[in-house]
């Protein structure tokens, strides 16, 4: 049998596994999807239930197949996700959904009492996301569903429950907490006192190399604690380019710059500008501009293949013509994106009326597009900094168009192209190296 290293990769839309052997090479894989559920809000929710059986039943029929000995299982998934346990360690509520709407005016008497909602987010690295700072969640439950807070004696992040699924002990790690949470102090890297003076049982974060071994279907198995699927898609290059500092651009429906070489604190301008810090299974900083540009792009793909009656995918069958985006960074119109932060992920057909051509119009969404990514590297750079190299994965790593704007627009950057596939399984096996 080879001996691998399984792990359990949960995004919003796909559910995966992977089975990595002694090389870190992925010899197996496998993906789902499940419809989602309603909370008890009646707001759409992932389905947690099935999501557990599926993950369960996937570990016992490799295990049964004996083609792979699972030496280890780790876990990386989306963040801003908490599940709540009741003393007897069960689930009290859903897997509440992130883009849940919530009212931030409803919670200036608490940014008030820890320095107003500037300073706080500042100190927490986290932008007042709403649903997306899980501290919010948590005061959010307390505040509307008191019958379910009363029940609560555990609070896990995704990534830490998934992991008590096989363990059943209690664990938190640095990048989830440290994931715009809202709950962690920058400043002093550790919890902020809100969650102590709230009286919030919150385990202590630990390493992401740390393991607990149980017996598993009559195998021995090493359980990781599990990993934010953003900072464990850093791991792969931090492992490989150990003498080389270097952002990352991870692409996709978020278009995320990361920086774990800064080593200036957030600014205020920063923090107005879509910038927030993640962190390492270390408990190192990583400076980060986090912008909602790929789903952006997504849904202007379906608005200029309607509009223009051609193929969703002819914007991959486009040649680079450099020079029309000479012209548009002459022009430097803005049409399709705000001027600041981007809130509104609508596409705007009517906008598409201006060009006489398919080609016209993409391009002058990718240079905006573009554009955005640039700012927020200069942004997450620091002001003295050397950093040239920075490596692309993700989708947009195969957009010549962006990667084209993007050196035009920054000449002094070295792109390179990310050669990692599913970076963020891969980091989170690496975490579980010493076990394989």
């Amino acid at each position: 049998m080879v001996n691998v290293i399984a792990v359990i990769d949960i995004g919003k839309t796909n559910k995966k596994i992977f089975l990595f052997d002694e090389n870190f090479e992925d010899v197996y894989r496998n993906s789902t999807r499940f419809d989602e559920v309603s909370d008890d809000d009646g707001y759409p929710c992932d389905d947690i239930e099935s999501i557990e059986n599926w993950i369960q039943s996937e570990i016992k029929r490799i295990q049964e197949e004996g083609k792979y000995a699972i030496k280890a299982i780790n876990f990386s998934t989306h963040g801003a996700s908490l599940i709540y346990l009741d003393e007897n360690g069960e689930r009290i509520t859903p897997l509440y959904n992130y883009l849940k709407p919530l009212n931030l005016e409803e919670y200036s008497e608490f940014y008030d009492e820890f320095g107003g909602q500037e300073e706080f987010s500042r100190k927490t690295a986290s932008p007042a996301y709403g649903m997306l700072n899980t501290g919010l969640q948590i005061l959010k439950l307390q505040k509307e569903k008191p019958a379910f807070w009363n029940k609560v004696t555990t609070i896990l992040h995704y990534p830490q429950y998934l992991s008590y699924i096989f363990t059943k002990k209690i664990t938190a790690d640095f990048t989830s907490v440290g994931a715009h949470t809202a709950t962690w102090d920058f400043d002093t890297m550790q919890y902020h006192k809100w969650v102590s003076d709230y009286k919030l049982n919150l385990p202590t974060p630990q390493k992401g190399t740390e393991a607990v071994k149980i017996n598993f279907n009559g195998q021995n198995i090493a359980i990781g604690t599990g990993l934010h699927d953003s900072s464990s898609s850093i791991i792969p290059l931090l492992e490989k380019e150990k003498n080389k500092e270097f952002i990352l651009l991870s692409t996709g429906t978020w278009i995320i710059a990361m920086n774990p070489f800064s080593k200036e604190s957030l600014t205020q301008h920063q923090l107005q500008n879509n910038c927030l810090c993640f962190m390492t299974p270390n408990k190192q900083q990583i400076k980060s501009s986090m912008q909602f540009l790929g789903k952006i792009h997504e849904v202007y793909l379906t608005a200029l293949s309607t509009y223009f009656k051609v193929d969703i995918k002819k914007h991959l069958n486009l040649k680079v013509n450099q020079k029309l985006c000479q012209e548009l960074i002459y022009e430097n119109s803005r049409v399709f994106l705000s001027e600041g932060i981007d809130d509104d992920f609508e596409a705007h057909p009517n906008l598409l009326a201006y060009y006489a051509n398919y080609e016209t119009a993409y391009y002058q969404l990718v240079f905006e597009i573009s554009k955005k990514v640039i700012n927020g590297i200069k942004l997450i750079s620091d002001e003295n900094s050397l950093i040239k190299d920075v490596y692309i994965s993700g989708g947009f790593n195969k957009n010549l168009i962006f990667m084209t704007f993007l050196k035009l627009l920054k000449s002094d950057i070295i792109l390179n192209i990310s050669d990692c596939k599913n970076e963020s399984a891969l980091g989170a096996a690496l975490m579980m190296k010493s076990y394989l």
